[in-house]
């Protein structure tokens, strides 16, 4: 079985999937202090990417981070304050295992996050 790197956005304030939320996929390098854009995309009306973020190949052992944009997601509400106080929401993680799936949902209200790693 080969990983894979999926993600999910859950819009804990309206109670429903976030939808259309941009996010960013970068891979890092701590040791040169160091970040690649890998791909960028936005989330469908499940509040999911229409494919995995990395498959096969794509994924590496290695320091990755997820910035979700939230700000103009929550903007399109019209009743949060400006500026937000969320905009960029960055999660860094590590991937160890290349034969596993890595799942990181985001749990977002306009005033709190919480992620974890699911299945």
């Amino acid at each position: 079985m080969s990983g894979k790197l999926t993600t999910h956005v859950l819009d804990t304030a309206n109670g429903c999937p976030g939808t259309g939320i941009a996010i960013a996929l970068w891979q890092l390098d701590l040791k040169i202090d160091s970040k690649t854009l890998l791909k960028t995309t936005k989330t469908n009306h499940d509040g999911r990417t229409n494919e995995p973020l990395l498959t096969g190949e794509e994924l590496e052992i290695g320091i990755y981070e997820l910035i979700f944009l939230v700000g103009n997601y929550f903007a399109r509400y019209g009743n949060y304050p400006d500026p937000a106080f969320l905009d960029e929401i960055p999660l860094r993680f590590g991937i160890s295992d290349l034969q596993v799936h890595y799942h990181v949902p985001l749990l977002v209200s306009p005033w709190s996050y919480s992620t974890y790693r699911g299945s």
